[in-house]
């Protein structure tokens, strides 16, 4: 940093660093992270844009209605695994069990939080460890 630089708070640079060192995945989640839990999201051109609080209450949480099936390991049955996925996808045995190896792999993206609950019952009660996002 140069002398005529601004100087800043310790914690400011630390946290500038850690932010500039992620990986596009780590920012993607951080983004993520940032517009779900604190209403704040990134404007074009790269600017911070915050929700605007409503009238003296919090902003009403909307309720996500589609959900992506997200395979994250799975465990001790994988054969059991692959033909579940098999059946879900409509894949190849080939292609389901490159699915499964693949982990973390989406499943099912973008349906119902019933159809989902659904899915992740049937591969957990297999073995499998599942997220819905």
């Amino acid at each position: 940093m140069s002398e005529s630089a601004t100087a800043y708070a310790e914690d400011i640079q630390n946290l500038g660093e850690k932010i500039v060192g992620l990986t596009l995945k780590q920012a993607k989640e951080l983004s993520d992270y940032l517009k779900d839990v604190h209403g704040i999201e990134a404007a074009a051109g790269g600017a911070v844009v915050m929700a605007a609080p409503t009238e003296g209450a919090a902003a009403a949480v909307v309720e996500k209605t589609e959900f992506d099936v997200v395979l994250t390991a799975f465990g001790d049955k994988k054969l059991d695994i692959v033909k579940i996925v098999k059946n879900l996808t409509g894949l190849s045995l080939i292609d389901s069990k490159k699915l499964v190896e693949g982990v973390p792999s989406k499943i099912k993206e973008q349906i119902s939080k019933e159809d989902a609950e659904k899915i992740k019952k049937e591969l957990t009660e297999a073995g499998a460890t599942v997220e819905l996002k």
